[in-house]
């Protein structure tokens, strides 16, 4: 493994520990409405990844260690530089200025909490649940 390997994380994941996330791949604008509707019923994460940024794989390994709210919230991945269509409709749709890495809760339909970069962390969202 290289330097920037070990510091920064491989695109491989053979080393990588297992997510204690159960992410649902965000790859359909049709989801936002099930999300939407899911969110009446449970709260509803969103972590939107930027794949070109060390910070955002930064802040979603460091989101994934300390999650634990399985049971709790529905948690949406949203690889943005492959599914900018769908950021962009998240950001319409919810009222949130579109930031790379990003968390947004939506409860009731609305998004009621959302934060960028080194302000992303699982023990904040779990006061907002």
């Amino acid at each position: 493994m290289s330097f920037f390997n070990s510091i920064f994380g491989s695109s491989e994941n053979s080393e990588a520990p297992k997510s204690k996330v159960n992410w649902t791949e965000l790859t359909d604008l049709l989801q936002l409405m099930e999300i939407e509707a899911i969110s009446n019923e449970k709260p509803v994460v969103i972590f939107k990844h930027s794949t070109r940024c060390s910070i955002s794989r930064m802040a979603l390994k460091q989101f994934e260690r300390e999650y634990d709210l399985e049971d709790v919230v529905d948690a949406y991945f949203l690889d943005l530089i492959a599914y900018r269509d769908i950021s962009n409709e998240i950001a319409h749709k919810f009222g949130v200025y579109h930031e790379s890495p990003q968390l947004i809760l939506i409860k009731n339909g609305k998004a009621v909490y959302d934060v960028s970069h080194s302000d992303i962390d699982a023990d904040a969202l779990k006061s907002k649940v």
